[in-house]
């Protein structure tokens, strides 16, 4: 059964004391977590540790950066390597995020080679792939997010493949006024799992999940989680409140 997933992602929000505390009340609910469930906090680097050490002893709740770079050391000055979340025992890492396509201009080909060290490392890439505004109009989304599949993803094996936990963010969704579909998040997961499978064989598409990414909340999380070919959701805003974030935790199916 494909892992279902609740992953936080608090961008650049919240102070130490203010992310203690929101960890501290989502961690009192003492949430039922089944077996094929996790929970992934993906907090600002400064507090990784913290998070970490909040969620130690808790079984199938992870923490996340919330980014790397695409080069093993050197002088980058103000980067953070996979070496170094790697040596703090970080397991996961959320890259390829709208917001670093769009703000910071990083290309397929950097996101391919940041999987190749996440990889190298036994750190879970989150990639995030999806379209913009012009591209959902034109009714182009499926061959858009199919390349950003292709060009990052398709020269892992099948075995690194099945590490990486894939997120789609109808980026068209977000702050624009639209809203997306159940039917529309059920469509694109089904193509990107039909991308994957034309590479990979349909075993191998089975056993990768696909979160969606395009405004989780609390009251929509149970219908979108419903979805066959979505697995979880990658969550902003919501992921700051700690009742609505232990809601969407417990619409996991």
């Amino acid at each position: 059964m494909r892992k279902q997933i609740a992953a936080a992602n608090w961008k650049m929000n919240l102070t130490y004391q203010q992310g203690q505390e929101l960890l501290d009340k989502i961690l009192a609910e003492n949430i039922e977590i089944k077996v094929h469930h996790e929970v992934i906090f993906g907090v600002p680097f400064p507090y990784l540790i913290m998070a970490k050490e909040k969620v130690a002893n808790l079984k199938n709740y992870h923490i996340s950066a919330q980014n790397c770079y695409n080069k093993k050391s050197g002088a980058y000055t103000g980067e953070v390597s996979v070496e170094m979340l790697e040596s703090i025992k970080i397991h996961h890492c959320i890259i390829g995020h709208s917001e670093r396509r769009e703000y910071f201009a990083e290309s397929n080909l950097m996101l391919s080679e940041k999987l190749d060290l996440l990889l190298g490392t036994g750190i879970t890439p989150i990639f995030c792939c999806g379209e913009p505004l012009s591209i959902r109009e034109a009714g182009t989304q499926n061959e858009f997010v199919e390349k950003q599949l292709q060009e990052s993803l398709f020269h892992l094996s099948e075995e690194d493949l099945k590490k990486v936990v894939i997120a789609y963010e109808p980026i068209w969704a977000i702050g624009t006024g639209k809203t997306a579909t159940t039917e529309q998040a059920q469509e694109i997961h089904a193509h990107l799992r039909s991308v994957l499978a034309k590479k990979y064989g349909e075993d191998v598409a089975n056993e990768i999940s696909i979160l969606y990414g395009g405004s989780v909340k609390a009251n929509n999380a149970k219908e979108l989680f419903s979805c066959p070919d979505v697995d979880g959701g990658l969550v902003g805003g919501a992921s700051l409140d700690a009742v609505d974030f232990a809601e969407i935790i417990k619409a996991l199916q």
